[in-house]
């Protein structure tokens, strides 16, 4: 499709994303995006959802069978947990609107729901780049998110820092 002003370019090449998905999984690796996004929502004026997906919560109990917490209270504090963290990883996209969401279960169809449910234009995820056997036999939630995604995905690739 070319542009009334310019029929050499493809107006949709040109679109600008709006609103931004952030997963993030408490990593530094998955942190080490933020600052890509918040320069980039900054530059479109988008707005940046960040999330985090924890597993379905579980009642707690002891060795002996004894109650600790049960599956609703445990949600609760995943939940505050979640808030928490993502709170703390909002102060590096200051000047960008921010909102924040934790959602239970599957990294991957989480990530998807909620993509669509925010009407998300962009996916950031960043990837840890394993090797190729590993990658092909396990796949990451970067990967998959990539290859099942029905907007754009930007795969962010950094190298883990020495141990």
């Amino acid at each position: 499709m070319a542009s009334a002003a310019d029929p050499g370019v493809d107006e949709r090449r040109l679109t600008v994303a709006k609103r931004i998905l952030v997963p993030l999984d408490t990593s530094q690796l998955a942190e080490s995006a933020l600052p890509f996004v918040a320069d980039a929502a900054r530059g479109s004026g988008a707005t940046v959802r960040l999330l985090h997906v924890a597993p379905f919560p579980e009642t707690r109990m002891t060795k002996d069978g004894r109650v600790i917490a049960y599956a609703d209270q445990e949600r609760e504090r995943l939940q505050a947990e979640g808030i928490d963290y993502l709170q703390t990883a909002e102060l590096h996209l200051e000047g960008v609107p921010v909102e924040c969401a934790v959602r239970f279960g599957d990294p991957v169809g989480e990530i998807l729901r909620e993509a669509e449910a925010f009407g998300a234009d962009l996916i950031v995820v960043t990837t840890a780049g394993r090797g190729a056997i590993r990658r092909a036999m396990l796949g990451s939630v970067a990967e998959q998110v990539f290859r099942r995604a029905d907007i754009p995905v930007a795969l962010f690739r950094f190298a883990r820092p020495a141990e």
